[in-house]
C-alpha cells in the first residue's frame, strides 16, 4: 500500500518537473524580452521610398536582431487613380519561428520593386500603403502595423524615421495607424493572446496543438482544475464491482474526454452565437446554486442516505441520475465531465481567451475549436494521473471502503460550498466553512479500527487540525475577517482585503458602456489614463486579483496616475453582455488600460490572474518606462 502511495507520489513529481519545465520553455521569450530594451518599430525597420521610371522602390534596413515576416508584409495605394502591378519578392531566409514554425523573414537591408500605372495627375507623388509585422530575436513580437507614405516625383523620400513624431504630412513621413501611436507611447509589446491568437491564424496545426496542450497543463495546476479532482475521484470510488488501474484510467479519459471536447464545441458555438463563452452564462446563479444541490445530492449518496428503493418519484429520478454518474458508466461519466467543465472551471486564461477571440473575430471555427480541445486534454493531466492510481490505491471491500466513501462525501459536500461561496456574504460563507470543518474533524475522530481501537494516529490528526481550523474560522468571522484562507489575518495586524480598501473605494464602478464612456472622456479631459477591471462574484480569479495584486502596495503605487474602473459583471445581463462585447472579452478577469486620450492600448489588456510583481511591471510597461 505505502509503496504504491510512493510511486504514485514519486510520478506525480516527475509530473509537476515536467510542467514546470514546459513552463519556462514558453516563458523564455518573455524572460529574453524583459533583459534589454527594444527599438520601436520605426526605428528597427526603417525604409525609403523612390520612384524609378513606373516602378517605385521600397528599400529597407532592418536592424540586427530583427526580421520582417514575408507574409505578413504588403502593399497598396489608397489612391484609385492609381495601379500596383505584380511585386517582385526578394528571396528571404528560412526562419524557424517557436510559435508560427518554419517562415520566410528578411533581414538587414533588402529592395522591393513595386511597378504601377497612374491614370491621373501625379505630380503629387505616389501614396503607399505599407502593412507589415516583425520581430526581434530575443523573442518580442511587433503588433501588426499600417504606415503610409508617398514615394515623391523626385529620386528620393523622406526614410520613415525622418520626423521624430511619427505622424505623416504628406512629405515622405509615415503616416501611423492609432494603433501604432499608442503602442509608441510605452514599450511595444503584444499581449499574451494577442500572440495566442496570431499563432491559432497562421501557425502550423502541430505547433498549435503542441502549444496550447502544454498551456492547458500549466493551467492544471491551478485552481481552474482542482475542483474536478473529488468529481473524477467520486466517480471512481462509486464504480460498481472491482476498480482496477485500467479502469480507473478509462474512466477518467472518458471524463476528459468530455471535458476537453465540451471545451471546444460549447466554446466555438456559444461565441459565434452570443458573444461570449458559455461558462459566463453556465455561471448564473440560479444555475450555479442548481449545481451545488447537485453535490450535495451526490455527497448525501456517497453517505448512504439514498437507496433505489425510495418511494419519492423525483429522488428515485435523482438517484439514478447521481449513482450512473457516481457508479462509473462511461456515458454518465462523458457527461459529468462535460458538465465539470462548464460550471466549475470557470477560468479565463490568455490560451482560452487567445482561442475564443480567433473563433468570435476571424471566424476560424475550427482552429480555435482544435485550440480549446488541446487546452482541455492539457487541462486533464492531473485527473489521468488521479484515475490511473485510485484503483490501485483504493480499498476494494470491507467497512473502510465506506469510510473512504464519507471522505469522499465530504469532498463533495466541499465542492458545493466551493461553487457557490461567491454568492454568499462574507460571514456566512466563513460560518459554512467552519461548519464543515468542525462536523469532518467529529467525524474522523468517530471512526474506529477493526478492533474497535481508536482510527490511526495520522487520521486522528487531520481530524484534530480539521476542528482546530473550524474555531479559527469561528474567531476570525466574530473580529471581521472575509478570508477564509487567512481566517485569524486581523490579529496578525493583516487587514483582509476588503478592509484594506475600506474608506474612499480605489475603483469606481461603471455599469455598463455610457457609464464607462463617460469616466473615460473625463479623464481623457483631465489628461489621465485608465485602467478597467472587470470582475465578477463568481470568478475565483478575481477575487485572487483583489486579495493579491490589486491591495499590494507596489501595485498601489504603479496605479496612481490611472483613474481606476471596476465593472462589474456578476449579473451577467444584457448590458453586462454588451460591455463584454464590445471589448472582445469572453469572461473575467480581464484588464484593460486607455492612454490619455482615451484610446485603448489592446497590446496591454491581460486575461485571467497576475501576480503582482508582474502586474507592476506591467503597468511599468504601460508608463514606458522599466522598473528594476
Amino acid at each position: 500500500m505505502y509503496a504504491q502511495s510512493f510511486r504514485v507520489v514519486s510520478l506525480w513529481r516527475y509530473l509537476q518537473a515536467a510542467l514546470v519545465a514546459i513552463g519556462l520553455w514558453w516563458l523564455a521569450p518573455a524572460l529574453a524580452a524583459d533583459a534589454g530594451a527594444f527599438l520601436k518599430p520605426e526605428q528597427a525597420f526603417k525604409y525609403s521610398l523612390r520612384i524609378d521610371g513606373q516602378t517605385v522602390v521600397a528599400s529597407w534596413d532592418i536592424e540586427p536582431g530583427y526580421y520582417l515576416y514575408r507574409k505578413r508584409l504588403s502593399f497598396s495605394s489608397p489612391d484609385n487613380s492609381i495601379e500596383l502591378g505584380k511585386q517582385q519578392w526578394p528571396a528571404g531566409e528560412q526562419h524557424e519561428d517557436e510559435f508560427f514554425g518554419r517562415q520566410e523573414v528578411y533581414r538587414g537591408h533588402v529592395a522591393f520593386a513595386l511597378p504601377f500605372r497612374a491614370t491621373g495627375d501625379r505630380s503629387g507623388g505616389i501614396p503607399i500603403e505599407i502593412k507589415l509585422q516583425g520581430c526581434a530575436d530575443k523573442g518580442l513580437c511587433f503588433p501588426p502595423l499600417t504606415w503610409r507614405s508617398t514615394a515623391g516625383v523626385s529620386d528620393a523620400a523622406l526614410p520613415a524615421s525622418a520626423n521624430g513624431n511619427g505622424n505623416g504630412n504628406g512629405n515622405g513621413v509615415v503616416e501611423s495607424t492609432s494603433e501604432e501611436i499608442a503602442d509608441r507611447e510605452s514599450t511595444v509589446v503584444v499581449s499574451e493572446q494577442g500572440r495566442l491568437a496570431e499563432l491559432i491564424r497562421n501557425g502550423s496545426l502541430s505547433a498549435v496543438l503542441a502549444t496550447f496542450f502544454g498551456l492547458g497543463a500549466l493551467l492544471s495546476l491551478t485552481p481552474c482544475v482542482l475542483p474536478m479532482i473529488p468529481i473524477l475521484a467520486g466517480i471512481i470510488v462509486g464504480a460498481k464491482g472491482a476498480s482496477s488501474p485500467r479502469r480507473g484510467l478509462a474512466l477518467a479519459m472518458t471524463y476528459v474526454q468530455g471535458m476537453a471536447l465540451t471545451y471546444a464545441i460549447a466554446g466555438a458555438i456559444s461565441v459565434m452565437a452570443i458573444g461570449q463563452a458559455p461558462q459566463a452564462f453556465f455561471q448564473n446563479p440560479w444555475i450555479v446554486s442548481a449545481f451545488a444541490v447537485l453535490f450535495v445530492l451526490l455527497a448525501l449518496a456517497m453517505f448512504g442516505f439514498f437507496t433505489l428503493q425510495l418511494p419519492s418519484s423525483l429522488q428515485t429520478r435523482l438517484t439514478l441520475a447521481s449513482n450512473r454518474q457516481r457508479g462509473g458508466t462511461y456515458v454518465g461519466t462523458f457527461i459529468m465531465g462535460g458538465l465539470s467543465a462548464l460550471v466549475v472551471t470557470a477560468c479565463v486564461a490568455p490560451a482560452v481567451v487567445a482561442a475564443l477571440a480567433v473563433i468570435g473575430q476571424s471566424g476560424e471555427v475550427l482552429r480555435g475549436a482544435a485550440a480549446l480541445y488541446a487546452s482541455g486534454l492539457g487541462m486533464g493531466l492531473p485527473l489521468l494521473v488521479v484515475g490511473g492510481s485510485a484503483g490501485s490505491l483504493l480499498p476494494k471491500a470491507g467497512a473502510w471502503m465506506e469510510a473512504v466513501k464519507s471522505v469522499f462525501g465530504i469532498l463533495f459536500l466541499a465542492l458545493a460550498l466551493y461553487t457557490v461561496q461567491g454568492l454568499l456574504p462574507a460571514p456566512i460563507k466563513m460560518i459554512a466553512w467552519s461548519v464543515l470543518a468542525i462536523g469532518s474533524g467529529l467525524w474522523g475522530l468517530s471512526l474506529r479500527s477493526r478492533d474497535q481501537h481508536f482510527a490511526p494516529a495520522p487520521i486522528r490528526a487531520l481530524a484534530l487540525m480539521s476542528l482546530l481550523y473550524g474555531a479559527m474560522l469561528l474567531v476570525g468571522v466574530g473580529a471581521g475577517s472575509s478570508d477564509p484562507l487567512l481566517p485569524l489575518a486581523r490579529f496578525a495586524g493583516e487587514p483582509d482585503a476588503r478592509a484594506e480598501r475600506s474608506g474612499e473605494p480605489m475603483f469606481r464602478s461603471v455599469k455598463n458602456e455610457a457609464d464607462l464612456d463617460r469616466e473615460i472622456a473625463a479623464a481623457a479631459a483631465a489628461g489621465r489614463s485608465v485602467m478597467l477591471d472587470i470582475y465578477a462574484d463568481w470568478c475565483v480569479s478575481c477575487k485572487e486579483m483583489e486579495r493579491y495584486t490589486f491591495s499590494n502596495p507596489a501595485v498601489v503605487g504603479a496605479l496612481r496616475p490611472f483613474v481606476l474602473l471596476k465593472a462589474d459583471v456578476t449579473s451577467n445581463d444584457s448590458e453586462d453582455s454588451r460591455l463584454l462585447k464590445r471589448f472582445s472579452v469572453y469572461g473575467a478577469p480581464a484588464t484593460i488600460f486607455f492612454d490619455r486620450d482615451g484610446r485603448e492600448l489592446e497590446s496591454f489588456r491581460i486575461a485571467g490572474f497576475v501576480d503582482a510583481e508582474n502586474f507592476t511591471r506591467h503597468v511599468g510597461a504601460v508608463h514606458g518606462k522599466r522598473l528594476p
